[in-house]
């Protein structure tokens, strides 16, 4: 696999944002979990635990070709630590094979120079780090003062675009750390952007005065990008609700770690249907329908690929796609709606 370029990740994506709005009928980002365990536990995380074994390799390259037959634009690798798995070099291979963008989602720990160059020949196009603060402390062991190191290896050797993701909100003890944190992203040669924790079902949880202010901040330096679609936060920030169409389940999907298909991180369960028996049926549906939980939503992801389809195709209640359709709604995906609200 030819190590990836500037150029050939720009024309590429070109390629996938024009499918993205010619057609609704493909997942445009895809997050996959190869495994659950991580080297860390960061207090505000419920992603990751500490005993799990990786997913078998031969299992996470079925799940990547179904992918790929749905005709998926970008998958993105997250856990969990993606980089704890011991074929994560193959599992980005696989990505590219099928002519699709990889993009990795890592805590920072393990860029040591000779990995880094194994995700230059996998074909890795983008990598994402989320550091929380810049001396490690009781809530997040994601620091700058650990991970700098790291940072210099990824800006002098990675043939991959890096960015680095601060955030804002409860449990980050200093909000103008994150500002610092930027800065360094920048200085390094990395694209930045702001986060703001959310609670455990990915809701906003309100940000002090000063932490908007720093979130304002950051989110005004350097050039914007498709990583910087994040304006609906603007409304967030201020304890607003936000009005959208979540695709959640059709143009986004989570996949976790036992493959079974999620509308989010923070949303597990729902649908809840195995990745090898979901149809474009299950994509048809879950486009169509509401999601409980969008109005103060924060996960980026899922927002940003909002934004592709928020000019066509108005959203109905569950409860209306179910009485339209028979059983077209499994009656697990009604539940938790309903238990939800």
């Amino acid at each position: 696999m030819p190590k990836a370029s500037s150029f050939s990740r720009f024309t590429r994506g070109v390629k996938h944002t024009a499918r993205a709005f010619a057609s609704t009928k493909h997942p445009v980002l895809v997050h996959i979990v190869p495994m659950r365990r991580c080297n860390l536990s960061c207090t505000y995380c419920n992603e990751y635990d500490k005993t799990s074994d990786p997913v078998p390799i031969k299992t996470m390259l079925g799940r990547i070709d179904k992918l790929a037959e749905f005709g998926s634009s970008v998958i993105t690798i997250s856990g969990g630590e993606p980089m704890m798995h011991p074929e994560i070099y193959e599992i980005i291979a696989r990505i590219r094979h099928h002519g699709m963008i990889a993009g990795l989602i890592s805590n920072g720990y393990y860029f040591q120079i000779p990995k880094i160059h194994k995700l230059n020949e996998a074909g890795l196009d983008y990598l994402q780090i989320s550091i929380d603060n810049v001396t490690p402390d009781d809530v997040s062991k994601k620091s700058l003062k650990v991970l700098d190191a790291k940072l210099v290896n990824l800006s002098e050797h990675a043939k991959f675009k890096v960015n680095i993701n601060s955030v804002v909100g409860g449990g980050v003890a200093n909000p103008d750390e994150a500002l610092v944190i930027a800065n360094r992203a920048i200085e390094l040669g990395f694209s930045s952007t702001v986060g703001v924790i959310h609670d455990e079902m990915g809701l906003n949880k309100g940000l002090t005065d000063r932490e908007k202010e720093v979130y304002k901040e950051i989110k005004s330096k350097g050039a914007r990008s498709y990583a910087r679609w994040n304006w609906f936060q603007d409304e967030l920030v201020e304890g607003n609700e936000y009005e959208w169409r979540c695709r959640a389940g059709a143009r986004y999907l989570y996949i976790c770690e036992d493959g079974l298909v999620h509308w989010c991180s923070q949303q597990r369960g729902t649908p809840g249907t195995p990745l090898l028996e979901y149809t474009h049926k299950d994509m048809e549906r879950e486009y169509i329908t509401e999601k409980w939980c969008a109005p103060t939503c924060t996960i980026q992801c899922v927002h940003q690929v909002g934004h592709l389809d928020a000019w066509r195709d108005k959203q109905i209640s569950p409860e209306e796609y179910a009485k339209k359709n028979g059983n077209g709604l499994k009656k697990k995906t009604v539940k938790s709606v309903l238990n939800a609200k």
